[in-house]
């Protein structure tokens, strides 16, 4: 089972996306409030995946990334942000986001990016079947 921390400052944005993932057969290891939050749970878990809202007090979504990524360069990272907010996916992006979900969450929109985001390896290519 594959194991996902996510990270918001809103406990109704956590809750809807525990909604959304949890029948999809992922297991939620944590949840993070803040940025920092976030970077601790994600070296204590090490989860397959981490939702990160981008917009959280007690450093950023953007910081996060960075933090976890220069700790674990493998790490799977989806940016979580509102709809106009291009600027903030591309600076996640190049912090080391693989892909991004917008608010408000549509479950085939999470389903997708998670399953292409779990797909991939640490390069970013697609797994192939061995």
């Amino acid at each position: 089972m594959k194991r996902i921390l996510i990270a918001d400052d809103a406990p109704f944005m956590r809750q809807m996306l525990r909604e959304i993932i949890e029948p999809l057969g992922y297991e939620i290891v944590a949840e993070a409030a803040n940025g920092f939050e976030a970077a601790e749970l994600f070296a204590l878990h090490q989860p397959d995946v981490v939702t990160m809202d981008m917009v959280m007090p007690k450093g950023s979504g953007v910081d996060a990334c960075r933090m976890i990524r220069n700790r674990f360069p493998a790490a799977k990272i989806v940016a979580a942000c509102t709809l106009g907010q291009e600027g903030l996916v591309l600076e996640a992006l190049r912090a080391g986001a693989a892909n991004f979900i917008t608010k408000p969450y549509q479950p085939d929109v999470v389903e997708s990016v998670l399953s292409w985001v779990l797909e991939k390896d640490e390069d970013g290519v697609e797994a192939r079947p061995a």
